[in-house]
């Protein structure tokens, strides 16, 4: 079952948002890689450099602070969602998803290197393509978890 099909059968409300894909990753980058220079974000191949080139990357060069695996899987959880915004490392189109407390980790097993983050970036959760060696990773904009 697709990402959207199984949202819209837990009652979260879906809202395409096509070709919004480079913008949220701005954004995603200025609120939770801010911290680094450009030569550590181009050392840690944050940008699409030939082969590679992930935001996550933040995470598995331990760049900022976050939670792995379960334990970011069970935050994620926790963490209250009323709306938020999901995107993906290499497509355009995102979505906005309203009432969606009901989100965990399990509606996301099937994506790769997609984001989910709160309207405000206060927060993310990130599964890679490499989870279960890579992420999946949760961390909050402020640093603490």
């Amino acid at each position: 079952m697709d990402l959207v099909t199984l949202l819209k059968k837990k009652k979260v409300k879906v809202i395409e948002i096509p070709k919004w894909g480079t913008y949220l990753r701005k954004q995603w980058e200025d609120n939770f890689v801010n911290h680094l220079s450009d030569k550590e974000k181009k050392s840690i191949y944050l940008y699409e450099d030939g082969c590679c080139g992930y935001l996550w990357h933040v995470f598995s060069y331990e760049k900022r602070k976050y939670l792995k695996e379960e334990q970011a899987d069970t935050a994620f959880k926790k963490e209250p969602k009323q709306s938020c915004y999901v995107f993906y490392q290499h497509l355009d189109d995102a979505y906005i998803l309203e009432n969606a407390s009901s989100l965990t980790a399990e509606d996301f097993v099937n994506e790769e290197d997609v984001y989910v983050v709160d309207k405000e970036f206060n927060w993310t959760y990130v599964r890679t393509h490499e989870t279960g060696w890579c992420g999946p990773y949760f961390s909050r904009k402020d640093k603490t978890n």
